[in-house]
């Protein structure tokens, strides 16, 4: 799937266009700390193919813990738009949310990672801790 998508922050003023590395195969979530409290779902892109339309200058990085994961914010907005992963550092997760046409409850299940227990801090690799699941009421 090499489909573009474009995506932006809630108020627009960071605009991207961004093509998955492998659609939405790699969706989930993650338990950690930071994830936990802005509960996002994302997909990933690799660093090149991730293209700046417009406001990245208003995006904030954020990192905490060891430091290696960049996570972006519309310094506007405050919207997590992308972050650079500790996991790959070669690979953005993306927030889905921010891509145009996509809701993170068009997915019915979502596969939560263990990044309490990071897999770059352990030999046992990406671990999933859990599942989201969504349906909606009758």
């Amino acid at each position: 799937m090499d489909k573009l998508f474009n995506a932006s922050c809630h108020c627009g003023a960071v605009k991207f266009s961004v093509k998955l590395t492998d659609g939405f195969n790699t969706i989930r979530r993650c338990n950690c700390s930071l994830c936990r409290m802005r509960g996002a779902v994302a997909v990933s892109a690799q660093l090149g193919d991730i293209t700046f339309l417009g406001g990245e200058d208003k995006l904030t990085e954020y990192r905490f813990n060891t430091q290696a994961a960049k996570h972006f914010f519309c310094s506007i907005c405050g919207i997590y738009t992308h972050h650079q992963r500790r996991s790959n550092p070669s690979q953005y997760g993306i927030n889905v949310a921010c891509l145009e046409g996509v809701s993170p409850f068009d997915f019915p299940e979502v596969p939560v990672m263990n990044g309490t227990t990071h897999p770059t801090d352990t030999k046992a690799g990406a671990l999933i801790a859990g599942y989201l699941r969504y349906s909606e009421s009758d």
